[in-house]
């Protein structure tokens, strides 16, 4: 019995930790959600792919994949520097 209450704060440790660096890092998981947005649009749209062989339509979902992410982290990397460089320099001249 007591296992189970250990499992059970582990998950809800491991949840909460989830919480928190969604919170830090909006960014994130918007890129994992569009990556896998984007997997499940070229999955439904493998059958209608036509004459395109299947090696020319993975490649492309894979480039749409990556894309999404790597503008996500860009994303975030701007935001995280627009809060650490520039938003306390604003705060700053409010206050004088």
């Amino acid at each position: 019995m007591s296992s189970n209450k250990n499992w059970s704060s582990y998950d809800d440790d491991q949840s909460s930790k989830l919480m928190k660096k969604a919170k830090e890092s909006p960014f994130v998981p918007v890129g994992l959600a569009g990556c896998v947005a984007v997997v499940a649009y070229g999955l439904y749209k493998l059958k209608s792919r036509g004459d395109t062989k299947m090696s020319v339509h993975l490649i492309h979902m894979r480039v749409g994949a990556q894309g999404f992410v790597v503008g996500a982290m860009t994303m975030g990397v701007v935001y995280s520097m627009y809060k650490e460089y520039l938003a306390p320099r604003y705060s700053g001249s409010n206050s004088k």
